[in-house]
């Protein structure tokens, strides 16, 4: 088993910056990429984010490529997504995932943390 817990979610205003962590624990952290995902109310879970085991691919979804950045630190046990530019749209509970794979698709990540909520106002 995996265990991951989200922090750094809140509020900030539109063009203002956050930095969400995912700290793992349980098992060997490069043995699993690593994702973000958000839900807004009455919306299905989306993908955000998403490193490989190594660090060295990152992907992202169109919407917040070029604002936001995943990165890992094997230190630490610890995931990031560091958002800035951000939009209204960006509100949602933000969700860390851990699985040996990456996907787009929220269904096939193993792991989940509780998520932290992002409210960005206009």
């Amino acid at each position: 088993q995996v265990q991951l817990v989200e922090s750094g979610g809140g509020l900030v205003q539109a063009g203002g910056s956050l930095r969400l962590s995912c700290a793992a624990s349980g098992r060997t952290f490069s043995n699993y990429a690593m994702g973000w995902f958000r839900q807004a109310p009455g919306q299905e879970r989306e993908f955000v984010a998403a490193i490989s085991r190594s660090g060295g691919s990152t992907y992202y979804a169109p919407s917040v490529k070029g604002r936001f950045t995943i990165s890992r630190d094997y230190a630490k046990n610890t995931a990031y997504l560091q958002m800035n530019s951000l939009k209204p749209e960006d509100t949602a509970v933000y969700y860390c995932a851990a699985d040996s794979s990456i996907n787009t698709d929220s269904g096939r990540w193993d792991y989940w943390g509780q998520g932290t909520q992002v409210t960005v106002s206009s």
